[in-house]
């Protein structure tokens, strides 16, 4: 998108250099990382990066407002509750398709937000790497609101440990060992000192949560929450001493109350050029007659699951549960990236971190898919480069 960027990194591309940058990646936790990273780092001009953070605090203005819980209460679904809910999130995640306006200007246009957390250790540990390896302009970077390195793992670990020691704090996810976006946890690991640990490990005595560490039995005071209500509910093999929803003596980082409040659920509480047009399924009125141009979404899912992208009027008589899917105005992703052979498609998240206390989160850093395919999936890119994860470099104002 900045072409003299785009020209001088494609020039000097290899595929020699891009496998010994994989290989550095998978070998810094003698680990091969489970998703596809793409060739390239994309490189963001700065009018388009204005208009990114520009749409960004439209949404963050929402979220803000002296109201914004009585406006979603209805979002967190009934025996989903969880006690000591937080006054806000930690954790702020938009994703923006990289698409056009009428005068055929790059814009961006919402896909979906998440009050939950992503990438926050690996987008650091892949965006060092790249300038290890890329040639990437003097003018460019990758983090926001003047961070560094430094300054970021410190906003990073400040939002995650709140006032207590690293060791009382854990990351809480089903089976930490098998996701795939486990390399995010080797990296937290890393650089803030946070262990991962799974839901069925904790235990719990007198409202009091433990875990074991290094084979001593330690108070958690913490919670950096990755469970996804979703996957959890379909776990009915798990063997659980504390049930997420019991009332214990525990501060959450990511209460699993913002992933239901943040979430598709407010796209229709959003009147933006760069939001497309969506509704409820059980407020319309009239099912358009040109569905080719919606798409149809769960409100609770993750990942993109239980998305339908060719749209039926008979899909949509068949929602059992309309008040709990919204349509969608499609999207046109642009041709936004020159590879080696077609151009690439590029969706760009926002990630914005949130300490206690703060009037508003602030942004932070950022990731990017790349895709060649109908969707940004996996299965929808087999057989293509230049493709999966990535990262974003930001023309410097």
């Amino acid at each position: 998108m900045v072409p003299a960027a785009r020209q001088a990194f494609n020039a000097q591309f290899t595929e020699a250099q891009y496998e010994a940058y994989v290989k550095y990646l998978n070998d810094l936790y003698n680990y091969e990382i489970e998703f596809r990273i793409a060739e390239t780092p994309i490189f963001i001009p700065r009018d388009l990066k204005h208009k990114v953070v520009k749409a960004g605090e439209h949404i963050i203005d929402l979220i803000t407002s002296p109201d914004f819980k009585a406006k979603t209460d209805r979002a967190v679904p009934p025996g989903l509750e969880v006690p000591n809910e937080t006054p806000h999130t930690h954790f702020l995640a938009i994703d923006w398709a990289i698409s056009t306006d009428e005068e055929g200007n790059f814009a961006p246009r919402l896909i979906e937000l998440q009050g939950f957390p992503s990438l926050y250790g690996f987008q650091e540990v892949i965006s060092q790497a790249a300038l290890k390896f890329w040639p990437i302009p003097d003018n460019f970077e990758y983090l926001f609101n003047g961070l560094d390195t430094s300054s970021y793992l410190a906003l990073l670990a400040k939002v995650i440990q709140g006032e207590y020691a690293i060791e009382n704090v854990i990351l809480l996810e089903i089976e930490p060992e098998k996701q795939k976006t486990k390399v995010d946890f080797y990296a937290m690991e890393q650089l803030i000192g946070l262990r991962s640990v799974c839901l069925t490990d904790v235990m719990l005595e007198d409202r009091k949560l433990y875990y074991m560490r290094d084979g001593v039995r330690t108070r958690i005071n913490r919670i950096y929450n990755r469970v996804i209500f979703d996957e959890l509910q379909q776990r009915t093999d798990l063997k659980l001493a504390f049930d997420m929803r019991q009332d214990v003596d525990v501060e959450w980082a990511g209460h699993p109350a913002w992933f239901f409040r943040i979430s598709k659920y407010i796209l229709t509480m959003l009147d933006s050029e760069f939001v497309p047009k969506t509704w409820f399924l059980n407020e319309l009125t009239t099912i358009p007659t040109d569905l080719e141009n919606y798409v149809l979404k769960p409100l609770f899912s993750f990942a993109g699951s239980g998305v339908l992208v060719n749209v039926t009027k008979a899909d949509i008589e068949a929602i059992p549960d309309p008040e709990n899917w919204i349509l969608m105005k499609k999207v046109n992703y642009a041709p936004a990236v020159e590879s080696l052979d077609i151009p690439v498609k590029v969706e760009l998240r926002m990630l914005y971190l949130w300490p206690d206390g703060d009037a508003r989160p602030t942004l932070a850093t950022s990731l990017v898919r790349m895709s060649k395919g109908l969707m940004m999936g996996v299965k929808f890119n087999k057989n293509f480069t230049w493709v999966g994860g990535s990262l974003a470099f930001f023309e410097a104002d």
